[in-house]
């Protein structure tokens, strides 16, 4: 008789999880998030199916045209948005749509309007989609200012006021990784069964990590705080030891491994992109979310992210987070000229 342990036979999926929160607010819950939710676990379903085969339908390489920040779209970036856009107002449950490849919002429709707004990244990371490593969609729900409304002003709007975030990462496996307010939970996706097993109940940030992701191909850039703190690292006075660089370049896998490991992500603002590289609606929201929602902390390394209040939907930010103590020890180099000053003497 074989020792082997028999399977588990009591699966919490992605839809179950969703449910028992509903459940769990009795009649003041509507249903239009559970709905909304499940809309956005078939988008990462159908998205995964076409990042593995993308070689195969000829699906990588760019599609002839430039999305809103100027970078050349790959031709599994458009599917991507094209699937997210359709499925989002399919449900029923959207009012506003903001994504990274469209220059302006959409508002739906009256007849398929509901009450919440989706802001997303339908396919992060996605300059390395040839080289096959790990990319994602990024996404952020915030629910409308007043029933009916449908404008822009429903998502400029701070990102602590997001009912909801998330990302799906695209590699080995999908992973979904989903907040709505009641901490963090991470979903594989079980390709026989085309559901989201929760496999990463309640993750919590270490407070601290020995992992640091900067490009640091961007150094001689980078403000003072930043490469001060970077030195502080990387040359500890003993009996300290020095941090591990880890940087894959795709947002959410780096964002990913920080929130299991702990350590610190960043993408400062610096002399060559004053305002930043990320942008704040779709990829610092919604990745600050889940940050604080993890036990961790995000910051602009002057201020709280979840704090700024957009100003357009495109606009961008500097953005550090992860393990609490190693971003706050980040944050006291932006606070202290002198400690820069010693520390790069």
């Amino acid at each position: 008789m074989s020792n082997d342990e028999a399977p588990n036979t009591d699966l919490i999926t992605l839809t179950r999880h969703v449910l028992n929160d509903q459940l769990r607010l009795g009649a003041a819950a509507t249903g239009d998030l559970t709905l909304l939710l499940t809309a956005i676990q078939v988008t990462s379903k159908f998205i995964a199916t076409n990042v593995r085969k993308a070689r195969l339908i000829n699906l990588v390489g760019l599609a002839g045209e430039t999305n809103v920040q100027g970078e050349d779209q790959k031709k599994l970036d458009v599917l991507s948005n094209d699937i997210m856009v359709n499925a989002l107002r399919a449900s029923g449950k959207t009012a506003v749509l903001v994504s990274e490849e469209l220059e302006d919002a959409i508002i739906i429709e009256q007849k398929h309007r509901g009450r919440y707004c989706v802001v997303f990244d339908p396919l992060d990371g996605s300059s390395n989609i040839d080289a096959g490593v790990n990319i994602g969609t990024i996404f952020g729900i915030y629910k409308v200012s007043q029933d009916g409304s449908a404008s822009v002003e429903d998502v400029l709007r701070p990102g602590s006021e997001m009912v909801a975030a998330g990302y799906t990462m695209y590699g080995s496996s999908a992973n979904l990784v989903l907040s709505t307010g009641q901490g963090v939970n991470g979903y594989t996706l079980d390709a026989s069964l085309g559901e989201f097993i929760l496999t990463h109940p309640d993750i919590q940030i270490p407070s601290r990590g020995k992992i640091y992701s900067f490009n640091e191909g961007n150094a001689m850039y980078f403000h003072p705080p930043v490469n001060a703190y970077l030195k502080s690292i990387k040359y500890p006075a003993p009996p300290k030891t020095p941090y591990s660089a880890r940087y894959i370049g795709s947002m959410v896998a780096d964002v990913h491994r920080t929130f299991l490991y702990g350590g610190i992500f960043g993408y400062p603002d610096d002399k060559k992109s004053k305002s930043g590289k990320l942008r704040l609606l779709y990829e610092a929201f919604p990745m600050a979310f889940l940050t604080e929602q993890a036990g961790g902390v995000a910051t602009t390394g002057t201020k709280r992210i979840l704090d700024i209040v957009p100003k357009g939907i495109h606009e961008r930010c500097s953005v550090f987070l992860g393990s609490a103590d190693d971003v706050e020890d980040l944050m006291k180099f932006y606070k202290d000229p002198a400690l820069v000053e010693s520390t790069l003497a």
